[in-house]
């Protein structure tokens, strides 16, 4: 659990490698992360994937091709992606992106077996 006293890391460089359908992401306490798209637009922080409570988040199958169109700016402590499936509506703060690179291999791992549960594919 992190220490409340202590400052959340800060991101020191942010980076779209569109080809490669990446978000680079480094904080100023050294970590880096490599983040595909996919995998950001199936954690969305958005409502639509999280739901409105506990319990609530719903599963999206089918975003393996998906990729990032744009970033944007959400004052000073996030950032908005607009995936090329059109979604818009998640507002990935600095700590949720740290979150989602220290916990990926995880997070991933839990994903693919909701969907092998749910008789779903990555594929459309």
């Amino acid at each position: 659990m992190a220490n409340p006293q202590e400052p959340a890391p800060w991101p020191t460089a942010l980076r779209l490698k569109s080809a490669e359908k990446i978000l680079e992401i480094e904080f100023d306490d050294g970590a880096c992360f490599a983040l595909p798209a996919e995998y950001l637009r199936v954690e969305s922080p958005s409502a639509e994937v999280r739901g409105h409570g506990p319990g609530q988040k719903q599963l999206v199958a089918g975003r393996r091709h998906v990729g990032i169109m744009r970033m944007e700016p959400v004052g000073n402590y996030a950032v908005r992606i607009v995936f090329d499936d059109l979604h818009d509506t998640g507002l990935y703060s600095w700590s949720y992106l740290y979150e989602l690179g220290r916990d990926r291999d995880r997070l991933w791992r839990q994903y693919l077996e909701a969907l092998e549960g749910a008789g779903l594919s990555r594929d459309p």
